[in-house]
């Protein structure tokens, strides 16, 4: 499958956070065509294997989550209004007058209102509105609110994908669903190569409130090493260049205490080799990705992250370059298929 086609799919289905599962059964669908075996655990993490062709066969972890933020439903007001809280990180400013899908005893279709600045005093429209001041409005009677919607039910933001000038593409959920496609475009490329590891291609759950689990699926495979695929912030006004990527340049490869140095100077190494072009990222501690569970499971996982830089993280338009997606899955083949025991061995050796 095209890795375009694909994104365009998995960034339109739900997912939010402990609710992942309409865009778990895409997901195991399509990588599970290019792998050996494909099941879900008991926390919901999809986990596609893909077997060496060696006698001794490291086990390479892929980690890139499936969940996106959303929203749940804390009362339903007078008039069939609904309040709601976020779940994960939602930015408050980013959400008025989107359009939701909103989860109860079936799919509603609604609006996030707000008061218009017509009926706004002076000090309310020098500001941003917060959570607690818009609601969700399904144009319903209250009664039929009632009936089909409980508090606790969740909503996603609805918006479909965009392809812009180029190679760009801009729609919700690319944080980090862009992630599992870098993992299809290496499962792709692996088709080709031969390698000896055992490569566990995960779309993992709950990232966005906690790597939950990254957390549980390092434990349970014993990874030799893991690797994180996730977005970073792209260069846009406004933002220090030493804080971003460019977009279209190449995945972004981490430098930091929380990412192994032998397994950062190897994706280096390998990048040069093939031609692949790569930027740089430094991050001084926990990088809030998956890398962050990987690296402190068990005794410790020899751990690293990639990413593909993203314009406008957490809104409903983020924006990215489909080559980097393509270049990432690249190197990660060409990764992959260096692993060997021997390397295995040098990672315990700082």
């Amino acid at each position: 499958m095209e890795v375009d086609r694909f994104l365009t799919e998995i960034i339109a289905a739900p997912g939010l956070s402990g609710y992942e599962q309409p865009v778990a059964r895409m997901i195991s669908a399509t990588l599970g065509r290019f792998a050996d075996e494909v099941r879900q655990d008991q926390l919901g993490n999809v986990v596609v294997l893909k077997k060496g062709k060696g006698e001794k066969r490291p086990k390479v972890l892929l980690a890139a989550h499936m969940d996106e933020i959303g929203l749940m439903v804390t009362k339903i007001e007078e008039g069939g209004f609904l309040r709601f809280t976020s779940v994960g990180g939602i930015d408050p400013r980013t959400i008025v007058s989107q359009e939701v899908i909103l989860f109860g005893k079936k799919e509603l279709h609604g609006v996030i209102g707000a008061k218009p600045p017509h009926l706004t005093d002076e000090e309310e429209r020098s500001r941003a509105y917060t959570m607690d001041e818009m609601y969700i409005d399904l144009a319903l009677p209250e009664a039929k609110v009632r009936e089909l919607v409980s508090v606790g039910d969740v909503a996603m933001i609805k918006r479909e994908a965009i392809k812009l000038n180029g190679t760009s593409m801009a729609g919700k959920a690319m944080d980090d669903r862009a992630g599992v496609a870098v993992m299809l475009a290496c499962l792709q490329e692996l088709q080709r190569l031969h390698h000896l590891a055992d490569v566990y291609a995960v779309a993992t759950v709950q990232e966005e409130v906690g790597v939950r689990g990254a957390t549980t699926i390092s434990y349970g495979i014993v990874p030799d090493l893991g690797i994180a695929i996730d977005v970073t912030h792209g260069a846009m006004p406004g933002v220090p260049e030493y804080d971003t990527c460019k977009l279209g340049e190449g995945p972004a490869i981490t430098v930091g205490p929380n990412i192994h140095p032998k397994v950062a100077s190897e994706l280096i190494r390998m990048a040069k080799e093939y031609n692949i072009p790569y930027q740089l990222e430094t991050a001084t501690g926990p990088t809030g990705t998956d890398a962050r569970a990987i690296q402190v499971a068990r005794g410790g996982i020899p751990a690293g992250l990639i990413s593909i830089p993203l314009r406008y993280m957490h809104t409903s338009v983020e924006l990215l370059d489909l080559e980097d997606i393509k270049l990432s899955g690249r190197l990660l083949a060409y990764f992959i298929a260096a692993v060997n025991s021997e390397y295995v061995e040098e990672l315990a050796c700082f």
